[in-house]
């Protein structure tokens, strides 16, 4: 039973400050008619500018910036997508909403993202692009990724939905890609709410997603392209992928408080840090040389080989009145894909993400958490670490 008596960690959860609250007030009362796109194309803006990228497009979520990718690409049946095993379904959903196959590859054991060595082993002739995920705000090795993908002439979409705010050697998440997106969702570090962000630095894809985010019309954000003046005039079938005005305004005020959000992510998780050094059992992950982790949400692997898993740990915490996160189920296990030819091939290579998968749980890192959340999170953590290294691991 949970212990009501303690106030509730969340898991994932946003900063709203007064300049977030005045910015959709503005757009809520003042963003119709013809200023209806003053708070997109500020955010527009301020994220080229961050990130250092020449184009951005606002979408609704996450999904739909991948989705729009796809589309944008001209991926369709008979093509495939290669997608690493352990991240959100949102990932490898929109490959399969353009009649795409979804190709799973195994991930890297230290910090769980796109392994290079799997990725070049799934490319075949059929081979379109490759979604790249910056798992809770980490990254993968991208030279060797990028050096694969231009090899062997595959577009790459860098998934950055969790990582606003990272880096890998200087460089920003998302903007490795042709193609970069973000996610803006409640539980992201910079948000809208419901969200996302579609980038680029090349010009054709960019104007290719600006007519397929909207029904196919031929538009650069204020007039028509070759000066058409047939508003309903629509070229060809795409969709409805906008951001509100209100969503906008929220995104903007988030991207300008981009750093203050970050370095609270990364204070919280150098607290956990402090108190899980000695704790047996538990091994957070830590950036590497060459990494500036935004830590999301702290990612942690449990020691192998004791009676302990991720369900375990996190029924332990909800008794608690703490909410955690397990690291994600291989893709290649689910419903939607494990009876496959590709989640059949999956289940028996990518062993790394397999064996990962029940030992990984996410910390909670709200942007409301205190240092005494934190140390109320570790106690629970050594009290549970300290049960199962006194209890004796059975014999065959």
């Amino acid at each position: 039973m949970v212990d009501s008596n303690q106030p509730r960690i969340h898991c994932a959860g946003p900063s709203i400050t007064e300049r977030e609250i005045a910015y959709v007030t503005d757009a809520v009362t003042n963003c119709w008619y013809s200023d209806a796109g003053k708070y997109h194309q500020r955010l527009e803006a301020a994220v080229a500018e961050y990130l250092g990228v020449q184009h951005v497009v606002p979408t609704p979520t996450g999904t739909s910036a991948i989705h729009l990718a796809m589309m944008v690409l001209g991926i369709g049946p008979g093509d495939e997508v290669i997608v690493p095993e352990l991240t959100w379904i949102g990932s490898a959903a929109p490959v399969s909403y353009v009649g795409a196959r979804s190709v799973f590859a195994d991930v890297d054991p230290d910090h769980w993202c796109l392994s290079a060595e799997s990725l070049e082993a799934k490319i075949t002739s059929r081979t379109r692009a490759v979604v790249v995920v910056d798992l809770y705000g980490d990254m993968p090795d991208y030279k060797r990724i990028r050096e694969i993908a231009d090899r062997c002439g595959i577009a790459v979409v860098e998934d950055a939905a969790q990582a606003f705010g990272s880096s890998w050697q200087g460089r920003k998440a998302g903007t490795f890609g042709d193609i970069g997106i973000f996610s803006l969702h409640g539980s992201k570090t910079v948000t809208s709410g419901e969200g996302g962000l579609f980038v680029t630095d090349r010009l054709d894809l960019y104007e290719r997603a600006l007519t397929l985010r909207d029904h196919g019309r031929r538009l650069d954000g204020t007039r028509f392209y070759e000066d058409f003046d047939r508003y309903y005039y629509h070229f060809e079938l795409g969709n409805k992928f906008k951001m509100s005005s209100m969503q906008a305004a929220l995104a903007l005020a988030q991207v300008e408080r981009a750093e203050e959000l970050v370095t609270c992510k990364r204070q919280i998780h150098e607290w956990y840090c402090q108190e899980l050094a000695e704790i047996p059992l538990y091994q957070i992950h830590t950036e590497r040389e060459g990494l500036i982790n935004s830590y999301w949400l702290p990612a942690v692997s449990i020691e192998r080989g004791r009676q302990l898993d991720k369900l375990r740990v996190m029924r332990e915490l909800e008794d608690c009145n703490i909410d955690i996160r397990p690291l994600y189920y291989p893709l290649s296990s689910l419903p939607p894909y494990c009876d496959t030819p590709s989640g059949h091939e999956a289940q028996q290579a990518n062993r790394v993400a397999y064996d990962e998968s029940p030992y990984g749980f996410n910390l909670p890192s709200n942007l409301r958490m205190t240092r005494e959340d934190v140390v109320r999170v570790s106690a629970v953590l050594s009290r549970l670490s300290e049960e199962i290294v006194s209890t004796p691991t059975p014999t065959r």
